[in-house]
């Protein structure tokens, strides 16, 4: 009894990964509006009332999807940020980058669900699909800035940001990790993230294809004048 209903757990766990992994190659074939319980049944052979068996909705699915994604991307980053403890601020901030960057070509379909086109008609539960990794993401970029303030907050003096310029849910989170940066500094991390992901969309997106051959060289040179906007020496 115990070795059958193993069995059948097993095989639920892969029935379910593998429709994750075709809802995503849906959406990078046919775009976002792609993922249909139905398409995703006829693409494994399956019938349309068997996958409800896995997924009641297709909104069901797709929060799940988005919550793996983005806690992939969380723990992605997180252990980069955390491996770094010992390096420069410089390092650090290149590192963290690096990090975001080779995860988004690794999961370039991943990247697309959660920072590309929403799925036409997902209703998203209350809070949000993955608000605890998309907050770790926020707070993530808000290290880099707190990293950085030391040695760029001098140039931020005449800033009129003010902390009701910010999401609460965000600042619920970066005011406690971080107490010693003031709204500027907030405001200078999504400056930072804007930079960094603002390139590597064009990337996933193909956008650079014609542009150039070496968008490793570009992303890298990208870091150098962060770095070098930020006031820090390396």
């Amino acid at each position: 009894m115990g070795s059958t209903q193993g069995r059948r757990e097993r095989l639920r766990a892969e029935t379910t990964a593998e429709i994750k992994q075709v809802a995503l190659k849906l959406m990078a074939t046919g775009g976002p509006d792609a993922i249909t319980l139905r398409a995703i049944a006829r693409e494994m052979g399956m019938t349309a009332n068997a996958i409800y068996g896995y997924f009641a909705t297709r909104d069901e699915l797709v929060t799940t999807l988005i919550n793996e994604v983005y806690t992939a991307l969380a723990d992605a980053v997180d252990a980069a940020w955390a491996e770094s403890s010992a390096a420069g601020p410089a390092d650090r901030i290149r590192t963290w980058a690096r990090a975001f960057r080779v995860w988004a070509l690794a999961n370039p379909e991943g990247f697309r669900l959660i920072y590309g086109d929403p799925v036409p008609g997902y209703q998203a539960p209350e809070g949000g699909p993955a608000p605890d990794a998309a907050y770790r993401v926020c707070t993530g970029i808000a290290a880099l800035a707190d990293t950085a303030w030391p040695h760029v907050g001098h140039s931020h003096a005449a800033s009129d940001f003010q902390w009701s310029d910010f999401d609460d849910g965000l600042l619920g989170k970066v005011r406690p990790a971080f107490p010693g940066l003031p709204p500027a500094g907030l405001a200078l991390a999504l400056r930072i993230w804007a930079r960094l992901h603002g390139l590597v969309s064009l990337e996933i997106y193909g956008h650079l294809r014609g542009q150039t051959v070496s968008p490793d060289k570009l992303f890298e040179e990208e870091l150098v004048q962060l770095v070098r906007s930020l006031g820090i020496r390396t």
